[in-house]
């Protein structure tokens, strides 16, 4: 996927050599697409509106802001319930309510099983497809119940994805780890917020426990480096910019 996204880059005339450093401002449209069963899942307009700001606070660093667009309520306890099982079973309700092309953010939220908090698509896979999107557990909002992930940075993390972002453990202490130049390589993820943590005694810096893309607690999380701002930057004039 890397090798891809390279190569996409270099056809669409975007270096990746770090000479870049243009302006960047740029409005993402935002459709939400809340499916809930009946009171189950039916998030406020307050909640949504929450959790657009967080958007807008960890994305300003970036050059980015977020515009909500539309949100679609769908009753269906079926797809509340069963929502990330499979590919295909996502792809059917993503199908219907998909929205937009390749600058547009769907956020589908839902009752995901088995403690999963959240899942994206990356752009080099499925940019300008009905299946593009970033979907979230129901209750990860803010004043969601689902502390200590419940101050909406599920979606901060899964949005980074969307972007083009890998964990920051990806790879563990190897080269080339995530990708980006300036997040300190991390053996495994962290949870909760452990201070001092160094899982790659060999290589410089403790673990990145407090960056977005780690699988620390909401309290925790608190910012992306300039490395995975020039990325995500990148990512977006190679697929996503119209």
């Amino acid at each position: 996927m890397e090798a891809k996204f390279r190569a996409d880059a270099r056809a669409a005339g975007v270096r990746l050599d770090g000479a870049q450093r243009e302006p960047f401002d740029v409005t993402i449209p935002v459709f939400v697409n809340v499916i809930h069963d009946g009171a189950k899942g039916k998030l406020s307009m307050t909640k949504i509106n929450r959790s657009i700001k967080v958007l807008d606070d960890a994305y300003r660093f970036v050059g980015i802001d977020f515009a909500l667009k539309g949100v679609k309520y769908v009753n269906n306890k079926a797809w509340y319930n069963n929502m990330g099982q499979s590919y295909e079973y996502d792809d059917a309700i993503k199908a219907k309510l998909h929205r937009g092309g390749t600058n547009v953010l769907n956020i589908y939220s839902a009752n995901l099983s088995g403690g999963l908090l959240g899942y994206a698509t990356f752009p080099w896979e499925d940019a300008g497809t009905s299946r593009d999107g970033v979907v979230i557990l129901d209750e990860s909002v803010p004043g969601g119940t689902a502390a200590p992930y419940n101050e909406g940075d599920t979606l901060t993390h899964e949005v980074g994805h969307w972007m083009g972002l890998w964990h920051t453990f990806q790879g563990g202490c190897k080269t080339p780890g995530d990708q980006v130049f300036d997040t300190p390589y991390e053996a495994s993820p962290a949870f909760g917020c452990p201070v001092g943590r160094d899982t790659c005694k060999n290589r410089p810096g403790n673990d990145p426990v407090k960056n977005f893309m780690d699988y620390s607690e909401d309290p925790c999380m608190n910012h992306f480096t300039n490395g995975q701002k020039w990325r995500m930057q990148r990512v977006w004039n190679t697929y996503r910019m119209l």
